[in-house]
Formats: C-alpha cells, sequence, structure tokens
C-alpha cells in the first residue's frame, strides 16, 4: 500500500532523468522557468542575483546546444543562487539544472533541488514544475491517498448518476451526455460537498508531499555508503488535514469560497484542474498569454479530473490511437505536429505561443511533415451533439476555431507590412522577408532602407522569390485549410462525409511516400448514408470475409504452401483495399497475424512471398507502433530480418529501420557489408511500391553505424575500409544527394564525409556525380548541426587537385541555389558559434572572391572579421586552430588526396634538403589524378587564385589578418603554431608579388619579432625554413634590410647552421655577409644504403621515381628498391627478359616503366598494384638506349641512326642514319642525339628536321671522343665525354645551341645527373664527382663500387636530396646530402 522503499540511486535517477529531458528540450525549459517565475510573484520582484543566475544559466545551455555548457558559467551560477536569503521555486529550479547540467558530481544537488520544490510549493511542483518527478517519486507512495479520494468521489456521484441513468440503449455520445447531466443535477449541498471535497484532496496531497520529499532528502544525505542500521521508515500517511490544519493556516486555502454560487475554487497559486462541477469551458481552452494556461499544459492528467465537451469525450471514446514515439522513423511516417494530429489537445490549445514555436521546431526536419492529414476532431465526420446539450454556443464554438486559425499560423509565414500570409515572398539583403508588393511599395515611394532593421538597401532591384520558404507555406496551407464558418448542426442536417478524394487533396506531401492511406484518416472518415452506401458496404464486407478466411487459414495452416498462399492474397487484398483499409488494417495488425507473417520469414524459401511478407510488416509498422512493439518483443525476430537482408532481400531492410534499432544494436547486427551492397545496386524499378526506399532505408542506418563508430576507433571497424572508398559506393552514394526525403540527403553526406575521411582521393569521384542544387535545399530546411555539416562537406569538396575543377564547384554552390547562397551563409554566419565560425567564413570568402576582389565587399567584411575575431580569441583554443587551417588552405593548392600544400610549396622555396618530407605522397600502390591536360592553364589558374586570395587576406584593415598571426605564433599549442607559421610565411611571401601598399612595413612589425625568434630557436628544421622564407621576402627592399640588421648576430649564426641543407640560407648568407661565403663546403654527403648484386651482373641503369628505385641488370633481371626510409630494401624483382636490360625510362604522365634489351623487345611495366608487365613490343634489333613519349618510343640499335616505334603499330622509321648514336635524349617533342664521332644532333620529331648542335670531331691523337652521356635540366643541355678537349662536360643552351659553361673536369664521363644545385660525374674508375651547378667549381668527390670497376648509371631523387649509383661491379649505393 505504501509503495515501494526508496533508494538513494532511485531518487537521483528519477531526479536525473527529469531535468536531462528539461535540459535537452529548450522550450520545455523557458516554459518551466517563466511558470516558477510567474508563482513568485512575477520577474520584477526577483533579487538581481536571481535573475543574473538565470540569465547565466540561460547562456551557459541555449548559446552552444551541440557543445557541452560553459563550466564557469555554471559555477557562477551556482554561487549567486547560494547567496540568496531565502530559496524561491525559481531559485530552487535553477539550482537543480545548473547542478544537472555540470554532469560530474552534480546528480545528488540537482536531485536535492528538485526536491526543495516539493518542499517550498508542492502543488506548484506537482502540478506545473516537475509533473513528472512526482509521477515517478510521490506517486507509488500516494497511490492509497489517491485511491481513498476516488473512492469517496464516486460514492458522492453514485446517487445522482443513478437518477440520470435509464434503460434504453445509449450510443457512446449518448454515454458522455448522461455523465455531463450527472454533474448538472447536482444540488447545492451536493456541489458543495464537492467542491470541499476537491479542496481537501489538495491539501492532504500538499501535506504528503512535502513529508516525504523531506523525507528523501535525509536519503540523499545519507548518501549510498552501506550503512549499519536499517534506514528510517517514511512518514505516514495522511488522509485528513483536520489535524493538521495549523501547518496550513497560512496557504491560503482557507480563502477559497464557501458559496455554493461562486462556481471556483481557489488555491494559494491560483492553480488546479478545472473542477468537475465547472459549468464553462473557458478554463479548458485557456487565453493566450494567462498565467493558468501556461500551468494546465504541465499537469498530469490521469490525476486530476477535467470536464470536457462531449463531442470530445466521444472522440476519445471511438477514436484512441497508438501513442508514437517522438523518434521512430515509424511516427515520422504517420504523423506530424499540428492541431489537427496532436496527441494532447489540451496543450496545444492551451497556449498558441508555445505550439508555435514546436511548428518551427519540426518544420526543420523533413521527415516531420504528416504522411496523410488527419481530420480535424471537430470536422464534418461525425455529427455534433445538439445545441441544446452542448455546454458552448454556436458563436463560442465558431470563436474558438478561428482563434485556433490565427494561433497556429507562424509567424515567420506573415508579411511585416501587410500582416497577411506571404503570397510572392522576398528576402532582401539585410535577411528580413516582405511581401513583394508591398516592399516594392515602399521603395517606391523613395525609400531606400529596410523598413525593420534601417539598414541601407545597395541592390537597385529586388531579389528572386524566396521559394523554400514560398514551399513550406504551400505545406503549411496544405496541413491546415483555410477555417470556414462553423454553424452549430441540427439534427435534421447530417454532416458532410469527407470522400478520399477530399481527403487526398487536403493531405501534403509525405516525407515517404505510402502507398495506401493512413488508417488514422480512413478511419475518420464519415460514414454518411448515400445512393451508393449500400452497394459499397457490400463490397467491404465481401472483401473484409476474404480477408477473414485468408488470415485464418495464415495463422492456423500447417501446410507451408497454403500459408504461402494466404500471404500473397492478403497482398492483393491489401492493394484492392479501397473504403475497407481501416478493417484490413484492424484485421491484420493483431499480434496473432504478425506472429503468422513472421513465422513465413522463418520458413519460407520463396522470394516473392519473403518480399510480399516484409512488405505487408513494413506497410503494417510504419502505421501503428504496436506492430513494431510485436516485431521488437522477440530477439529472434529481428535477427531473421537481418539474416534475410544479408542473403539479398533488400526489402528486410525497411522493415529494420521502421523497428528503429538502436546504434549499439544496429553495429552488433553487422549489417554494415549487407547496407553497402544495397546502397551499390543501381536504382529498379519498385514493384512493391514501399513505404521507404531500400536505398534510403541502408542509407540512413549505415550513417548511424559510421557516426557511432568514428574513423580509426576500433581495430575492425564495422564496414570494411575498402568497402567505404570503393569508387563504386563512392558514386551510389552520391547520387543519393538527389534524393526526394531531406533526412536521407544529410545521411548520404554524412557518410561521404566518412568516405573522405578514411580516403581523400573520393572527392574527385563524388565531384563528378555531385547535386549541388539538391544539397543547398537542403540547407534551407534541415537544423543549425546538419546546416554545419554541410557547409563543412561543401568545403571538403573544394580541396582538389584541379584549381578549375575547384572553381566549378564555387560557381554550381554560389548560382545553385533559388535564392543568393551568399546572403543565406552571410545569416547563418552570424549565429554560429566560435567552433563552427572559420569554416563558414572560410566558404563565403571563397564564394566571393570567384570574381575580381573588389574594394567594398559586405560578404568578404563579414568573412575576414570573423576568422580574425577567432584567431585573436583565446578563450577557444579550438577556433583559433580552424581559423589558421582555413587560412591555410586558402591558397587551393592541394594533393590528389585533398591535403593542403602550402607547406610543402614554402619549404620547396626555402630548398630545403629534407629526404622524407610529407609533399612526397605518391608511390607505387596508389597514383595521382593522371596528367592534367592543360597544366599551363590549371597552373595559371592556380597563381591567379592564390594571388586573390593573398590580397583579400592582406588588404583587410590594413593587415589585422598578420597581427592575429603573430599573437598566435606565441601559443603554446603546437598545432596552433605549426599552422599559424604557415599561414604568415606565406602572406609574407605574397606580399613581394602583390601592389606596394603599405602592407609589407606593417607585416615587419607585427612578425619580424617573431619570425627571428622561429628561425633560432624553432626545434623543427622544417619551422626554421619557414620562418627563412619570410625573412627572405623582408629583404627585397632597404628598410627590411635595416629591420633585420638589428637581429643580425642571430640570423647569421642560425643561416650558417642551415647552409648545408638549404640553398635559401646559402643565398641569405651571401646578401647579409656581402658576398663573402664560399659554396665549397656547403654540402657533404653521407653513405645511407647499399645493396650487392653481382649475382646478377652489371647495374645497367637505374630510374628514381617518387619513392621508389629500379634498376635493370645485365642478366635481364628487373629489381624495385624502397626509396623513402628504409632506402635500397628490395621490394620485387622480375626477370622476364632473356638479355641484359641496357636502359630504363619512365613516362610520368601515365605512370608505366619502360624496360629496353639486347633480347629485341621494349616491355611495358605497371606498378600502380605491385610490378607486372602488361606490353610487349618487339623492336627486330637489340635496344642500346631508349627514351619514351605518350605516343612513340626512340631506340638505338646495334648499326647506325636511331629507329622510332609507334605504340599503335607499323614499322620502325630510322632517323639520323649517317651517324652512331651513343646517348640521347626525349624532351617535348626534340630528340638530343649524342654520337660516337663527338657530335651533337637535335631532331624534332614532328617535322623530322636535324639541326646540328656540335658538329662531329676527327680522332684526337688517335683516340675517339663519344658523347658517353647526355642530359637536358631547366633548358640547358649537359654532355659528358673524354677532357681531350679541355672539358669533358659542356653545357649548351637547348633552343639556340650556343655553348654558355664547360665543366673542366679531367674525368672520362660516363655517365652523368643533375639536380637543382649540383652536377654529378661518374667517370670510368669509380669515382663520382660533385659540381656546383651555379658555380661550376667542384665542391668534393665519392667513390663508388670496388677497385677497378666503372659508373654504369646514376640517378637522384625528385628533390635532389639521394644520388643512387651502379656499378659494373653488381653494386648499387645510396648518398644522401646532410
Amino acid at each position: 500500500m505504501a509503495g515501494p522503499t526508496p533508494t538513494y540511486s532511485a531518487v537521483v535517477a528519477h531526479a536525473s532523468a527529469f531535468l536531462a529531458e528539461l535540459i535537452a528540450d529548450p522550450l520545455l525549459r523557458r516554459h518551466l522557468l517563466s511558470a516558477a517565475a510567474a508563482a513568485d510573484g512575477g520577474g520584477g520582484q526577483h533579487t538581481a542575483a536571481t535573475l543574473q543566475a538565470l540569465s547565466l544559466i540561460s547562456d551557459a545551455l541555449d548559446t552552444v546546444p551541440s557543445a557541452s555548457p560553459s563550466p564557469s558559467s555554471l559555477r557562477a551560477a551556482e554561487r549567486l543562487l547560494l547567496s540568496l536569503p531565502a530559496a524561491t521555486p525559481l531559485s530552487c529550479l535553477l539550482s537543480a539544472i545548473s547542478s544537472a547540467a555540470r554532469r560530474r558530481g552534480g546528480a545528488p544537488s540537482a536531485a536535492s533541488a528538485v526536491l526543495d520544490l516539493f518542499v517550498l510549493d508542492p502543488a506548484l511542483a506537482r502540478h506545473e514544475l516537475a509533473p513528472a518527478a512526482f509521477e515517478a517519486l510521490f506517486a507509488p507512495r500516494l497511490l492509497a491517498v489517491m485511491r481513498h479520494f476516488a473512492t469517496r468521489r464516486a460514492s458522492a456521484v453514485a446517487a445522482v448518476a443513478s437518477a440520470a441513468q435509464g434503460d434504453e440503449e445509449r450510443s457512446d455520445e449518448t454515454v458522455a451526455l448522461s455523465a455531463m447531466r450527472v454533474l448538472s443535477l447536482m444540488s447545492g449541498a451536493q456541489a458543495h460537498e464537492m467542491r470541499g471535497l476537491e479542496r481537501e484532496y489538495e491539501m492532504v496531497l500538499d501535506v504528503n508531499c512535502k513529508a516525504y520529499a523531506l523525507y528523501l532528502k535525509k536519503i540523499l544525505e545519507a548518501g549510498e555508503a552501506p550503512r549499519m542500521t536499517p534506514p528510517p521508515p517514511p512518514p505516514e500517511l495522511v488522509f485528513t488535514v483536520g489535524q493538521h490544519a495549523d501547518e496550513y493556516e497560512n496557504t491560503g486555502y482557507e480563502e477559497a469560497s464557501t458559496d455554493a454560487d461562486d462556481g471556483a475554487v481557489s488555491s494559494q497559486n491560483g492553480v488546479r484542474n478545472n473542477p468537475m462541477w465547472a459549468e464553462a469551458e473557458g478554463d479548458m481552452y485557456p487565453r493566450q498569454g494567462s498565467v493558468k494556461g501556461r500551468r494546465e499544459m504541465m499537469r498530469p492528467p490521469s490525476l486530476y479530473p477535467q470536464r470536457v465537451a462531449p463531442h470530445l469525450i466521444v472522440q476519445q471514446q471511438k477514436k484512441q490511437p497508438p501513442q508514437v514515439g517522438r523518434g521512430s522513423p515509424a511516427s515520422r511516417l504517420r504523423a506530424g505536429y499540428s492541431p489537427a494530429t496532436a496527441s494532447d489537445e489540451s496543450t496545444e490549445d492551451s497556449s498558441s505561443e508555445l505550439y508555435t514555436g514546436k511548428q518551427e521546431k519540426q518544420a526543420a526536419s523533413p521527415l516531420s511533415k504528416p504522411r496523410r492529414a488527419q481530420p480535424r476532431a471537430n470536422d464534418g465526420a461525425r455529427p455534433s451533439p445538439e445545441p441544446s446539450r452542448s455546454p458552448m454556443g454556436g458563436d463560442a464554438e465558431l470563436s474558438r476555431h478561428q482563434q485556433q486559425q490565427a494561433a497556429t499560423t507562424p509567424k515567420d509565414f506573415v508579411c511585416p507590412i501587410t500582416s497577411q500570409v506571404f503570397d510572392d515572398p522576398v528576402t532582401l539583403e539585410t535577411g528580413q522577408t516582405y511581401e513583394r508588393r508591398a516592399i516594392q511599395e515602399w521603395l517606391d515611394r523613395g525609400n531606400a532602407t529596410c523598413p525593420i532593421t534601417r539598414q541601407h538597401l545597395h541592390g537597385g532591384s529586388l531579389p528572386k522569390t524566396n521559394y523554400v520558404l514560398k514551399r513550406l507555406i504551400a505545406g503549411w496551407r496544405e496541413q491546415s485549410p483555410p477555417a470556414t464558418p462553423i454553424t452549430p448542426p441540427t439534427p435534421a442536417t447530417p454532416a458532410v462525409p469527407r470522400t478520399p478524394a477530399t481527403a487526398k487533396m487536403e493531405s501534403p506531401a509525405p516525407a515517404f511516400k505510402i502507398n495506401s492511406p493512413s488508417p488514422d484518416a480512413t478511419g475518420s472518415q464519415a460514414s454518411a448514408p448515400s445512393p451508393t452506401s449500400v452497394i459499397v458496404q457490400a463490397t467491404v464486407e465481401s472483401a473484409v470475409g476474404e480477408l477473414r478466411a485468408a488470415v485464418s487459414c495464415l495463422c492456423t495452416s500447417e501446410e507451408l504452401a497454403e500459408s504461402e498462399k494466404s500471404v500473397l492474397r492478403i497482398e492483393r487484398l491489401w492493394r484492392e483495399a479501397g473504403a475497407a483499409e481501416q478493417a484490413f488494417f484492424s484485421a491484420l495488425a493483431k499480434p496473432a497475424v504478425i506472429n503468422g507473417f513472421v513465422e513465413i520469414l522463418f520458413n519460407s524459401v520463396s522470394a516473392q512471398v519473403l518480399q510480399v511478407a516484409v512488405f505487408l510488416l513494413a506497410e503494417l509498422a510504419s502505421r501503428d507502433d504496436g506492430v513494431v512493439q510485436t516485431l521488437t518483443r522477440v530477439d529472434t525476430d529481428v535477427d531473421c530480418l537481418v539474416a534475410l537482408f544479408k542473403k539479398g532481400l533488400v526489402e528486410a531492410v525497411v522493415l529494420i529501420f521502421l523497428l528503429s534499432p538502436s546504434v549499439e544494436q544496429l553495429v552488433e547486427m553487422d549489417m554494415g557489408e549487407a547496407l553497402v551492397a544495397t546502397i551499390r545496386r543501381a536504382d529498379e524499378a519498385d514493384a512493391l511500391n514501399m513505404c521507404v526506399k531500400p536505398k534510403s532505408a541502408s542509407v540512413i542506418l549505415l550513417s548511424q553505424i559510421l557516426s557511432e563508430s568514428g574513423v580509426g576507433r576500433e581495430s575492425t571497424p564495422p564496414v570494411p575500409r575498402s568497402s567505404l572508398v570503393s569508387e563504386r559506393f563512392v558514386r551510389s552514394t552520391a547520387l543519393v544527394l538527389e534524393a526526394e526525403q531531406v533526412e536521407v540527403r544529410v545521411a548520404a553526406m554524412r557518410i561521404l564525409m566518412r568516405c573522405i575521411a578514411e580516403d581523400g582521393h573520393c572527392r574527385s569521384s563524388i565531384v563528378e556525380k555531385l547535386a549541388v542544387g539538391a544539397v543547398l535545399d537542403a540547407f534551407h530546411v534541415v537544423g543549425d548541426a546538419d546546416k554545419f555539416e554541410i557547409v563543412r562537406f561543401l568545403s571538403e569538396l573544394l580541396k582538389l587537385k584541379k584549381r578549375s575543377t575547384a572553381e566549378r564547384v564555387l560557381r554550381a554552390i554560389k548560382e545553385g541555389s533559388s535564392f543568393s547562397m551568399m546572403h543565406t551563409l552571410l545569416v547563418y554566419l552570424q549565429s554560429t558559434t566560435p567552433e563552427q565560425s572559420p569554416v563558414v567564413a572560410g566558404l563565403l570568402l571563397q564564394l566571393d572572391l570567384l570574381v575580381e576582389p573588389r574594394k567594398i565587399s559586405m560578404y568578404r567584411e563579414e568573412a575576414m572579421d570573423s576568422l580574425v575575431q577567432c584567431l585573436k580569441n583565446s578563450d577557444f583554443p579550438r577556433s583559433q586552430l580552424l581559423a589558421a587551417e582555413t587560412i591555410m588552405n586558402l591558397p587551393g593548392k592541394f594533393s590528389s588526396s585533398g591535403r593542403p600544400l602550402a607547406r610543402s610549396a614554402l619549404l620547396k622555396l626555402a630548398r630545403v634538403k629534407e629526404r622524407y618530407r610529407q609533399s612526397q605522397e605518391l608511390s607505387v600502390v596508389r597514383g595521382t589524378d593522371g596528367a592534367e591536360d592543360d597544366a599551363a592553364g590549371e597552373e595559371k589558374a592556380a597563381s591567379e587564385w592564390e594571388r586573390k586570395t593573398a590580397y583579400a587576406l592582406v588588404s583587410h584593415e590594413f593587415g589585422l589578418v598578420l597581427e592575429a598571426l603573430s599573437e598566435c605564433l606565441e601559443s603554446k599549442n603546437a598545432e596552433l603554431f605549426a599552422a599559424s607559421l604557415v599561414c604568415a610565411a606565406w602572406l609574407v611571401h605574397m606580399l613581394s608579388f602583390l601592389p606596394d601598399t603599405g602592407v609589407l612595413g606593417a607585416a615587419r612589425v607585427c612578425l619580424l619579432r617573431q619570425l627571428v625568434l622561429v628561425l633560432r630557436s624553432a626545434k623543427h628544421g622544417s619551422d626554421r625554413a619557414l620562418a627563412m622564407v619570410a625573412l627572405r621576402s623582408f629583404m627585397n627592399d632597404r628598410e627590411g634590410m635595416q629591420d633585420i640588421t638589428t637581429y643580425i648576430k642571430d640570423v647569421l649564426r642560425t643561416l650558417r647552421e642551415l647552409k648545408k641543407s638549404s640553398g635559401l640560407a646559402f643565398e641569405m648568407l651571401k646578401l647579409l655577409s656581402d658576398g663573402q661565403e664560399s659554396s665549397i663546403d656547403m654540402w657533404n654527403h653521407k653513405e645511407l644504403n647499399n645493396a650487392d648484386c653481382s649475382s646478377n651482373g652489371e647495374v645497367t641503369s637505374i630510374v628514381y621515381y617518387k619513392s621508389y628505385i629500379f634498376s635493370g641488370h645485365s642478366d635481364g633481371t628487373l629489381k624495385v628498391w624502397e626509396g623513402s626510409e628504409n632506402i635500397l630494401r628490395l621490394v620485387q624483382e622480375s626477370q622476364e627478359h632473356t638479355k641484359a636490360i641496357t636502359s630504363l625510362s619512365i613516362l610520368p604522365s601515365e605512370e608505366k616503366l619502360y624496360s629496353g634489351s639486347m633480347d629485341r623487345t621494349i616491355r611495358v611495366w605497371q606498378f600502380r598494384d605491385g610490378l607486372r608487365c602488361a606490353e610487349v613490343y618487339d623492336t627486330r634489333d637489340p635496344v642500346q638506349n631508349l627514351a619514351v613519349a605518350s605516343a612513340m618510343a626512340c631506340f638505338v640499335p646495334q648499326g647506325a641512326g636511331v629507329k622510332t616505334l609507334s605504340w599503335n603499330g607499323g614499322t620502325p622509321k630510322v632517323l639520323n642514319p649517317s651517324k652512331s648514336v651513343r646517348s640521347m635524349a626525349l624532351v617535348h617533342g626534340k630528340l638530343f642525339c649524342g654520337c660516337n664521332d663527338g657530335s651533337i644532333q637535335e631532331i624534332d620529331l614532328a617535322s623530322g628536321t636535324l639541326g646540328v648542335i656540335q658538329p662531329g670531331n676527327k680522332r684526337i691523337l688517335g683516340k675517339s671522343n663519344p658523347v658517353y652521356s647526355l642530359q637536358v635540366h631547366d633548358g640547358l643541355l649537359y654532355t659528358g665525354s673524354t677532357p681531350l678537349d679541355g672539358a669533358s662536360v659542356k653545357i649548351w643552351n637547348s633552343s639556340n645551341y650556343n655553348l654558355v659553361g664547360s665543366i673542366p673536369s679531367a674525368a672520362e664521363v660516363r655517365s652523368l645527373v643533375v639536380s637543382a644545385d649540383l652536377v654529378y660525374l661518374g667517370s670510368r674508375n669509380g669515382a663520382v664527382e660533385i659540381w656546383s651547378r651555379e658555380k661550376l667549381i667542384k665542391i668534393g668527390a665519392l667513390q663508388a663500387g670496388g677497385a677497378g670497376c666503372r659508373v654504369q648509371c646514376m640517378a637522384v631523387d625528385a628533390d635532389g636530396d639521394v644520388l643512387v649509383v651502379g656499378t659494373s661491379d653488381g653494386k648499387i649505393q645510396a648518398w644522401g646530402l646532410t
């Protein structure tokens, strides 16, 4: 009788659950705070500390709904509340919310504050502030009291009720009207007794609540530690307040009127449910804004009887739809939020303001729209009560109906000028929306400002129609048809039935397409007599009879074949149901029938039967949560659906989606690969016409699974990475972005974001299939969290390697929306959180920079202000980092994986000798996007974009961003420091290429000291190199040189340390020391590794490509070596050539390796997924040397001349037949040949013309002077031969054939290779000489191979950091610059 004994954990858990809902729902929280404030006498009488605490807590919870509240604000609010002299309901509620929001250790304090509410004012807490806590904590204890008073009420009305009863058969409406007459037949004494009973009931509840709340507080104070003694017993229940009247002398209960004619009872707070004997219904529908109306919304209706209109009682008895979960997919398919479909009419009618807020919130979700229009409760679906029996007359009913229509009109749908619903809305640049004709008339009168904000309007013409708002208004009008005059019907005038066609016209577009009408809609249609009613009724009865027979066979037959036929028959009848659909639904939604369908799923092997069974279950589950509960009651039923889905029954995923499994359950189901396979399927005709498309359901479920797992969180992810990054899956998911349902588009976008996070190469595939317009349309209807995800998604798509493609995407974003996307982003930027602002500002700035930066741009200024503010806001380190990373991405240079290359480009300018820096991202396993058709055009576009972005950044407020970056360079956050350093170095470097506006001087003032400090003391060499690049830009003018001399000692000391690893350091050192530094000691080489391949004979050729080394050997072996950290580690080898490989050549545009051999073949090798021979070409001659192009190959045969071989086939042609060619190089369609007689020719392969660079010489002292090696680098032709004429290496201008220099080496140069700074000469005695390419002076020498060997071939990496040498004794050695 007294309920279970409460425990510490139970009290804390129930209070925490109540407060968690309060914190999560801002509308509910504001409503309860307003009610608490009104109960204390109004906000004007509260102390300043209470109001300040209210402001702090509201800001902490409302400002950043997606993040954790600010602990400092909550702690400050708690201190203010503790300083109050006396507690009030508002202060107790604020204390509870503040303690619960802290999340750590605040649950007991929050629970104690909730109990304080029941101690201070039990009635207020019970009815308004904490009804959920009352039902969980107090109702079980007070159940005996409630039953006691229920018995007394029943006995009080028994005599009157017996007099009102009759022997005639009564309908539901008659029963309701009889109940009303019971109340109306009471005498004055009986009514007085009933009022006293209700008054006593309230007082008894207050006494027991207060005593029990104090008892629960003692339990909280004792804590949850184990006790040696049992807990004290709870207080005894009080059933009368006679002996406790002294406790309530000031409560105000005695103020209630005892006059029987007053007709109302008041309490200390003026708060009570409408008494049963009230004669008017004004309290049932309180006026908007009344305190009493707001309080009525939170009352538990099960504990307090209300008198309601008879037609409402009839409606509740005849139609009790199943309760639908707010977040379930079935509920989103079934019902929307409107006055006609709300589950609590008293709640909706009592506060139109609250309803309007909820309606706006629901409108943000595309799945919250109703599936079918629900008929209104007072519609013409059934005759209304007779006027003589209705408590309200026709005028009152008409007035209430019109008030409801006005109250449910969203304020955003009304023009502020005309006060009418929009017909042609236009949104100005200020963010305000007006009716087109109204704002046009305003402008025609000579006004040039916004009527509301008074901001000046720059545009001369009005923008396009706001079609998104117009569609929302159209959908709202369909849900809420225009009000029609309501007249009290007479018995002689039956209500006009709503036909299915009418219902269809009134219903809005569903979020998911449902094939058959909603049972709620059909069930409420009137059955008024008509000329065809008898025929229709006969047809319905016949169909229902056939359905019952099929259902009976399904549930009772032991033959599987008969049950399967029954399923198919049921599906046919369901589709032909028509007017009988409600009866069909009632017959099929029973648990026994549902279990019959499930048995079919377990036992049938027919694909058609399984599909039909799943279809029927999905139809039923989408309409009734009871079906969902039946299916989820047994785990094996769900497991059966999952197993069928994995085996290929894709329709099963729709039913799984409707069952609303939790994310943890989805992960346990292990459906990742099956969902991916469903999404990859091509769109096929949906023969079953399911309520949800299988692909749409799969996208939503997969999005939920991926959001839970995260990137790299688990060793065994729920979805394999290879499946996510497959091109087919990415393209299929990108196509889903065009889905009709916005929720599906958002889910697809989240999946694509995960794909990009796993492999950035997916961006190009997404862009090819991207429907930008659909994504932008979704942006206007989703919530703030999803809006930011869309902005982040669009920003990620812009990280493309090709600048032209990125600008094409930007134009699509700018022009793809029905109205200005830039203005939309601007408005959104002004309301975003600090951690979201940088991303939004970055996208807005890029959209503005599509055209040449103007002097004044509202969008650019707002974006730049936001970025600078984020950089300067040290209270949000995450926001600072995001702002710096956004600026670092603005140059628009990215790798194929989307990694910004700003840092790598600056390090390249510094000529840093770091062999393994991150710019070497390409590998044999995965290559780049391929050669660009117009590399020059892409480079020009990239340079132009970089110039525009740099100008926009530095010109804002005279370099204000540089000042902000200087402050970030002082941060101890390593990531923020690194990103800010790259941004500062890039902007300072770009100042050298921009018009001189004086910003360079401002940059020196802000950054010079910080850059010198980084140069002197940075731990990483790359950071010091970036500082060097920025300082070098300062040295371009006299003032910059003078400023740097202030720190000359530190700069010179650091540059001397770095001169051996950076060409830029050497250059700066010469400038600062008047050119006195020598370059001989700058280059030092260290042997990294060596490999002995003597078993394969001589090393005949070597090429270095990306991070791999390829070597050819005299026995025909081709080897692949690692060229990065574990240099010369053998990766793979192949021996498909039968004789020596004489030469290797790489075609970078196609990522192919070509090998020429003495076995008279040229082989083409693919190395994307490991080395393999793809093609073999027969040359008919041994290949002595080889050079390749995209369309042909040139090789030196055993005889004279050079032969050309087309990849498309044909007979080889002979070029330069009079010369015996020893070496050659192919550059830009021109073939350079070095011959045995010392001559050098240039052959234009397109025209066949021959040019002589150096004529042949006769033998000198009986010795020949052949050109052994030849290489073209930066427009210069380097040729190596013997030193007979005084210089073994000569340097020619490849365009005009002029001799521009020579290297006076005494060695016979058999091989040479040129890097950015050095020239390496390999001789016949194994020595490798190192010469400065700029000074042409010898720097050093290396010894390769053993005694008596000769250098056969050499290669350097792309940065000139690593030298690889192959010798005639079969050894390969690698040296690196140190």
